[in-house]
């Protein structure tokens, strides 16, 4: 396991993105499933930072770990920031125009199409969010 804390700002998901691809790069990650971690980290770092601490900053943490058994990369970011669980929220309408959809969630819910699995859990007054992608 090998993890990163830095302050839960825009400037810093390049950082954190960069640094789970080190990690993923040695572990011999499919280029594909790469990506779709890197967005994955650019919506729900995004996400933290946008919302996590408003109007405020604080830190995050984001860990990578190898799931041998699955063959799989977990990811996990964690924060001190207002509880909030991104899963509860609906998934938008997809079948709906642009013009007729709700703002907000189309994010989350690639992020969830995407990923293999995702989990959310408050512990100990962080929030918990973990997103799996077998290789």
């Amino acid at each position: 396991m090998q993890e990163i804390t830095v302050d839960a700002t825009f400037e810093n998901i390049e950082l954190v993105t960069d640094f789970v691809n080190e990690v993923l790069e040695s572990w011999d990650c499919p280029m594909k499933a790469q990506i779709q971690i890197d967005i994955a980290i650019d919506e729900l770092f995004g996400n933290i930072a946008r919302y996590a601490y408003a109007p405020g900053v604080g830190k995050a943490t984001v860990r990578v770990e190898l799931s041998e058994d699955e063959n799989a990369a977990v990811v996990t970011f964690i924060d001190n920031g207002v509880a909030y669980d991104p899963l509860k929220k609906d998934d938008p309408d997809t079948t709906l125009s642009a013009e007729d959809r709700d703002v907000g969630g189309l994010g989350i819910f690639i992020v969830k199409k995407s990923m293999d699995d995702m989990v959310y859990s408050y512990e100990d007054g962080q929030n918990v969010l973990k997103i799996t992608k077998k290789f």
